[in-house]
């Protein structure tokens, strides 16, 4: 598992306008059929639709910029481990399971409103546990406690994925789609793609494998989106236009 920053920068406009605009580049996006024709064409719709989403997932107005703030817990021993699940799917249940820590638990949902953390001791490590309050679905368009659960679940080392055993696997996947739209990649390796940013030299790509989304051409247009004008792209596997962005957004270079 690892993630894609999307951190934002600044806050414009206001959020019904802003959730139009997503929903808009969704849109297009689904219309748009995907062969080297479109490529480009969906490289900087992708592009825009992180910059959206990265905007909408910034703090509030009120808090001024800089990094979306998630819950003030401490990290403390070897690892962190987070808890992801919708509402009343018994994330607390096992955390003082595990741990022993009371984390409230009762047959209604939204028991847990805040982080409740607790640490597992195994073989010398200190394992730490992160009850999250349950995700809703909207959580990547800032609904619920969405920007805080999103930014602290980013800070982990592990997202473990707390589902409810009598309901069937659209849970799962509409957890897996929530955290996919804010740059959470589960089970899937950093992308092998490296950006670097140079004074000057405008553009250079490189290709150590065989491409049959990326090109020269899309990368350009991607970066413009980003303002990034000189820099040195190398791809050393047959990588996505979404793997691309994802590494653009880590590097925090949005």
């Amino acid at each position: 598992t690892w993630c894609a920053s999307f951190l934002p920068h600044a806050i414009f406009g206001d959020m019904p306008a802003l959730l139009e605009k997503i929903a808009t580049l969704e849109l297009e996006i689904s219309r748009t059929q995907k062969n080297k024709a479109t490529a480009k064409h969906l490289g900087d719709l992708k592009a825009k639709l992180c910059a959206a989403r990265r905007e909408l997932l910034g703090p509030e107005k009120s808090g001024g910029g800089g990094k979306s703030k998630g819950f003030e817990v401490q990290r403390f021993g070897d690892s962190r481990v987070a808890l992801i699940g919708f509402p009343s799917v018994g994330k607390s249940s096992l955390l003082t399971a595990l741990t022993g820590v009371q984390s409230e638990a009762a047959a209604y949902e939204f028991t847990t409103l805040t982080c409740i953390p607790g640490v597992i001791n195994y073989n010398d490590c200190k394992i730490q546990l992160l009850d999250l309050p349950g995700i809703i679905s909207g959580a990547a368009q800032g609904k619920g406690r969405g920007r805080q659960v999103i930014a602290t679940a980013r800070s982990a080392d592990m997202i473990l994925m707390i589902l409810d055993a009598t309901k069937d696997d659209a849970q799962r996947q509409m957890l897996t789609k929530e955290l996919n739209d804010v740059g959470i990649r589960l089970n899937k390796e950093r992308p092998k793609i490296s950006v670097t940013k140079t004074k000057a030299g405008g553009f250079k790509f490189n290709a150590t494998c065989t491409l049959t989304e990326l090109s020269s051409e899309v990368c350009f247009s991607i970066l413009r989106e980003y303002k990034m004008f000189n820099v040195d792209v190398v791809v050393h596997e047959d990588a996505t236009i979404d793997d691309f962005i994802d590494v653009l957004e880590e590097a925090g270079t949005a």
